[in-house]
């Protein structure tokens, strides 16, 4: 799937734009004001991807991945990461049963179509290891035994800034897995207004209904995917993932992951623009957050108040882009 092909037909494309509109009109009815971020969440669900929603206590982080969650007629689980969470809690365990005297396994949280992870790090680093096989692979190994996850499967995991107290920072490794990283911010004062219209007497989540299925939005992932991507597009994805690593700016650049996880984000961008083909307009669309979770700032750009998302502007500055085309 991955080479891209040409995407299955207009009808196909057609179906994307309009159950991604439905999903967006539903998150909107419950997040306020916060259209760009709503548009990023559905981009990474029809990547087939994880989102990581970081941003201070407050600003909506649950709420969106709740309005996700509950926009799709599918099994939704919730985990209230804590410091004394257990791996077993996430992925399951063996438990001896005395009626068939043998042992069975009873799955952990972790199985359902949509995962709402609530402040993953304030989770043990063992605990929150327990997600790497999860998302990456799309399964469970317990006790030697191999479990598939349900399809389509996405975690949406919300966190705290490092510097709040009993926070555990996620490792390198986790921060890799999630395809894209996003913030709320603060809504603007009409929005902030509206909010407490819709929000003040009851939940705009207990009216929100389904608007589509799991089985259907797994049919969109498997279009998206189909979309074609030329040499030169993919080329400047590599280009602009090879910069990272070269810059002095960044003691950490994005790995081979990341350049998957770019190219199938930039199809889902195109997919919602109703286009059947990737252009460097949908590459750079989702640099910023796709990559700057994964990049290391070095001690000097740290001083120099430098971003991860200021160097990245730079790199699209600086590497050249392929010409229009197909």
């Amino acid at each position: 799937m991955e080479s891209g092909t040409q995407a299955g037909g207009n009808d196909s494309l057609e179906l994307v734009g309009d159950v991604a509109g439905r999903i967006s009109t539903a998150m909107q009815s419950v997040i306020e004001g916060k259209p760009d971020v709503v548009t990023t969440a559905i981009t990474v669900l029809l990547a087939g991807g994880h989102l990581l929603i970081e941003d201070v206590p407050g600003v909506g982080k649950t709420m969106l991945a709740k309005a996700l969650a509950r926009s799709i007629d599918c099994s939704v689980r919730r985990i209230q990461f804590t410091p004394d969470l257990l791996p077993s809690d996430i992925t399951g365990v063996s438990v001896f049963n005395q009626d068939l005297r043998d042992f069975e396994f009873r799955p952990g949280a972790i199985f359902a179509n949509v995962v709402v992870g609530d402040e993953i790090n304030r989770a043990s680093p063992k605990t929150q290891s327990a997600m790497l096989e999860c998302m990456e692979e799309g399964q469970v190994t317990v006790d030697g035994q191999t479990y598939e996850l349900h399809k389509p499967f996405i975690v949406m995991a919300t966190q705290n800034p490092i510097e709040m107290e009993g926070t555990y920072p996620l490792p390198e490794a986790q921060r890799d897995r999630f395809m894209a990283r996003i913030s709320m911010g603060y809504p603007s004062p009409a929005a902030e207004v509206a909010m407490l219209e819709s929000h003040g007497d009851t939940s705009p989540l207990d009216d929100l209904v389904p608007v589509t299925d799991g089985e259907t939005v797994a049919k969109l992932i498997e279009t998206v995917r189909t979309l074609w991507t030329s040499p030169a597009v993919k080329q400047y994805v590599v280009d602009l993932i090879t910069a990272t690593r070269s810059t002095p700016a960044l003691r950490l650049g994005a790995s081979p992951r990341a350049s998957l996880h770019l190219l199938r984000s930039a199809r889902a961008h195109a997919a919602l623009a109703g286009r059947d083909h990737v252009l460097p307009d949908d590459v750079q669309a989702l640099l910023v957050p796709v990559l700057a979770h994964r990049l290391l700032l070095t001690g000097e750009t740290q001083l120099a108040r430098r971003t991860p998302a200021d160097v990245l502007h730079e790199i699209v500055r600086r590497v050249p882009v392929p010409a229009a085309g197909r």
